[in-house]
Parts: structure tokens; sequence; C-alpha cells
């Protein structure tokens, strides 16, 4: 699945055009690398997202197509805030 898909089904970021904008100005890095918004994530890779002074890290837990609102929080772990 593609990064911005990802970071969009996972509630992380609200909208994919909001997440896609965040790879291109590369606020997201994929395992200490500066990623793309067509990455194609996998399960264990470690996503860190900067917003401003803020930085998330989070380790991916599982790949699904399709989530409800309420397990969205179940395909990834926060490592740190």
């Amino acid at each position: 699945m593609r990064l911005d898909k990802f970071l969009k089904l996972s509630r992380v970021i609200k909208r994919r055009s909001v997440a896609n904008d965040a790879c291109d100005n590369e606020h997201v890095e994929v395992n200490g690398k500066t990623a793309r918004a067509s990455y194609g994530v996998k399960v264990g890779d470690v996503i860190k997202i900067t917003f401003g002074e803020k930085t998330v890290s989070m380790r991916v837990l599982d790949v699904k197509e399709t989530v409800s609102k309420a397990d969205a929080s179940s395909l990834y772990e926060i490592i740190e805030n």
C-alpha cells in the first residue's frame, strides 16, 4: 500500500492530499530515509512524521485496504512522541 494512503487510512493525517504534500516536502521518513508518497508500506516499517516542532515515530503493525475508524489505531504503534 502507498505511504500516503496508509497515513490517511490509519487516520494519522486527515486527507490523502495532505499526506502527499507532507511526503513531497520531506516531512516523512521511513526507516530513517526520506520517503516519497509512492513508497510501499510493509509491516515492521518505522515511520517518522514531523509536524512543525513536533515529531511522531510509529511502527507499522498491519496493512489493510479498508479499516473502520475504531480500528484505525490498530494499524500502528506509537514509538516516540
